[in-house]
């Protein structure tokens, strides 16, 4: 979860998210919206695949980049146990 967190902190890798969420990129693509270089872009796109909010598939010389939704319903849900906690101990009180 940790790293979920350090991914989406960062302005970049949200736009990033944003993007992909549109259709499947490859980094080239992705770097065409960006005024940063490309081993920045790639940088990016590696953190946000450590922390499995993209996949990656390589296509012979590319790599196409798509959203992994799963980690965001794992992340939702983790929020959600939260607030059912905070409220279950409300209740004790």
């Amino acid at each position: 979860m940790n790293l979920l967190f350090k991914a989406l902190g960062d302005p970049t890798r949200r736009q990033i998210i944003e993007l992909l969420r549109k259709r499947d990129m490859t980094a080239g693509e992705i770097a065409d919206y960006f005024s940063i270089s490309k081993p920045s872009i790639s940088h990016h796109l590696d953190l946000l695949r450590q922390a499995n909010v993209v996949m990656s598939i390589k296509e012979g010389q590319f790599v196409t980049y798509s959203l992994n939704t799963t980690v965001f319903d794992e992340m939702v849900k983790w929020v959600m146990d939260m607030s059912d906690k905070k409220e279950k101990k409300s209740k004790k009180n």
